[in-house]
């Protein structure tokens, strides 16, 4: 697969020419618009919004949608959170540390009197949420998460959306144990060996296992991404999305480095050195398409014979049963499996129309995103995800980070 460093990094919507990049995005607001202001809120095309190309935009949209995704009634919420009782709290400790540990997630100039208020607010949401719900283990790594929800939408809002995601999308990384999340991670390899059994035959031989991938799994690549914009844009996508979406976009991110990894030493310390270090010019809306390609290609259901042990009741995968409060046609597995079927009906239609428009640039876009089994505009795999992410809506302590 040939691969481009220019397209995704810098361009919001992927190279798309000014003027229909802005055509596009004033669409998008508008049916955004339209599906927050419907009765019942049509949470499938929200979710469709958030998968697709450019995400939803901006955060005061996001203030809006995340927590539709999340099925959370901002309604009923309490104007100020309750106060945190943090002397003689198990957690308090290593919260501390790794919040005066997290500067660089802060925007770069913020004046230190609000970055520092900003980290209170945080400590106190990760007590809060750890308190309510004692069966949840903290883990480093989770404040990447909550600091992102934080700026996004504010202590109050946040607090809320943390909560149910901790209890569903999150709920495998604060058992006691690490044993779920090493079996989430074990889903990695065979999707890999799916899409390019070449890089996988190298991966084992080299014995490099998953371990890679912990920091972009528990921390929704949080940890390892520099630009908060990327950042969101994938927060959008997992959010609309099963919880093992990060796992697929894992495996796509090194299939994108497919070159990388095959010019390496073939030994352990090397491949790991090598996928470790993520790259900050990812084309992130392509391998989002990807992503969304690969989930309806090889669900979880088919992999999870080989992910070493079964889905357990406790998982979020299980749990995301509790997210099955809308028609049939809102799930995301059905959105995704949809707009497979049209991407196959629009590559057919597209090929016959680049012919007759020579526009090199769309056109090589297009090549691109068809070798990848994809459509522009993310095509199925957008329309599925969405519609199983709503099937899913709510019903360590190991010195990993530095």
């Amino acid at each position: 697969m040939k691969r481009s460093r220019s397209v995704g990094a810098s361009s919001p919507l992927n190279g798309i020419g000014k003027q229909d990049g802005d055509s596009r995005r004033k669409r998008k607001l508008a049916e955004i618009s339209q599906a927050l202001n419907v009765t019942p809120v049509d949470v499938a095309v929200l979710r469709r919004m958030a998968i697709s190309e450019g995400g939803l935009l901006t955060d005061e949209i996001r203030c809006k949608v995340w927590p539709r995704l999340l099925n959370v009634p901002t309604d009923i919420l309490p104007e100020k959170p309750e106060e945190v009782e943090r002397e003689n709290n198990k957690d308090y400790n290593q919260v501390l540390l790794d919040v005066q540990r997290s500067l660089r997630r802060f925007p770069p100039g913020m004046p230190d009197e609000q970055r520092e208020g900003l980290q209170e607010e945080l400590i106190d949401i990760i007590l809060r949420v750890l308190g309510r719900n004692t069966q949840l283990h903290y883990y480093q790594g989770y404040h990447d998460i909550v600091v992102t929800f934080l700026l996004v939408l504010g202590e109050r809002l946040a607090t809320a959306l943390v909560e149910k995601l901790s209890t569903h999308h999150l709920r495998d990384f604060m058992d006691p144990t690490m044993d779920n999340t090493k079996h989430i991670l074990n889903y990695l390899m065979p999707i890999i060996e799916r899409v390019n059994p070449e890089v996988h035959d190298f991966m084992q031989q080299a014995e490099v296992g998953t371990i890679f991938a912990l920091s972009w799994l528990i921390t929704w690549f949080g940890h390892v991404l520099s630009d908060f914009r990327h950042v969101v844009r994938l927060y959008d996508f997992f959010l609309a999305c099963h919880p093992l979406m990060p796992i697929y976009f894992a495996a796509v991110i090194v299939q994108y480095r497919e070159d990388e990894v095959l010019d390496c030493e073939c030994d352990m310390a090397s491949v790991h050195h090598l996928l470790s270090q993520i790259p900050q010019d990812l084309p992130y809306e392509t391998l989002i398409s990807r992503a969304g390609d690969l989930f309806v290609q090889f669900p979880p259901s088919e992999l999870a014979r080989e992910a070493a042990q079964q889905y357990s009741q406790q998982m979020a995968p299980s749990t995301f049963k509790d997210f099955d409060l809308t028609p049939e046609q809102q799930r995301p597995d059905t959105v995704l499996r949809r707009r497979r079927r049209e991407k196959q009906a629009l590559k057919g239609a597209a090929s016959g129309a680049m012919v007759a428009t020579a526009q090199p640039t769309a056109a090589r876009r297009f090549v691109r995103l068809a070798v990848m089994g994809l459509t522009v505009a993310l095509g199925a795999a957008a329309l599925t995800l969405v519609n199983t992410a709503l099937e899913w809506v709510p019903k360590l302590d190991l010195h990993l980070f530095p």
